[in-house]
């Protein structure tokens, strides 16, 4: 048994998310991580559907993923929403210590699975944001792919990327790995290239 997963049966939860994927038309393909603590990045982000593919894939696959949203989300009941989908607030305007405190979360946990979309937009981005990268190689965990891909209604979760600390030559294999993936709008997929931020 993979160590990402928490039980051999599948879950309630895990059959309606694969129930919902085969009645809107997308298969899956998984290559289940080594460990129970990651990063995953998903790409390519043109649409909102994005994100709820990606959080039914994670259902289907019974991986209970973490994700980083705007601070101000969480206030009300809407902040109690966005918790029980496995979000964590983060204050964006305090970037410079974002890193360092989104790696000790790994600290805490022994199992620990954060999603992130590298382009932060589902408009068209220069560049991708390398915050997820600094965060794996903070706490020395590997960066899990996870893709969707609109020409074959495929989504999944493929290789994984132990960071080296070498940007450069990591994220050569990052955009060999992403190449040939269609977003729902394709004119809006971004650069896979490196930003400062």
């Amino acid at each position: 048994m993979s160590p990402a997963r928490d039980t051999q049966k599948s879950t309630l939860v895990q059959k309606i998310a694969r129930r919902i994927l085969r009645l809107i038309g997308w298969r899956t393909r998984v290559v289940q991580p080594r460990t129970s603590r990651y990063v995953v990045i998903g790409a390519p982000h043109t649409s909102n559907w994005d994100f709820v593919i990606i959080l039914l894939l994670m259902a289907a696959e019974g991986i209970p993923i973490r994700w980083m949203g705007k601070a101000s989300l969480f206030r009300g009941p809407l902040g109690i929403f966005m918790r029980s989908l496995g979000a964590i607030p983060v204050n964006r305007q305090e970037r410079a210590n974002l890193v360092d405190k989104v790696a000790a979360k790994f600290d805490e946990y022994d199992k620990l699975v954060i999603g992130l979309a590298p382009e932060g937009t589902r408009s068209k981005a220069s560049r991708w944001r390398t915050g997820f990268y600094y965060i794996a190689l903070k706490a020395q965990v590997p960066i899990v792919m996870a893709y969707i891909d609109y020409e074959s209604k495929v989504c999944g979760l493929g290789s994984s990327l132990k960071p080296t600390g070498d940007i450069e030559v990591d994220f050569e294999v990052i955009r060999d790995f992403y190449s040939g993936f269609v977003g729902k709008y394709p004119n809006k997929q971004g650069s896979i290239s490196i930003s400062n931020n």
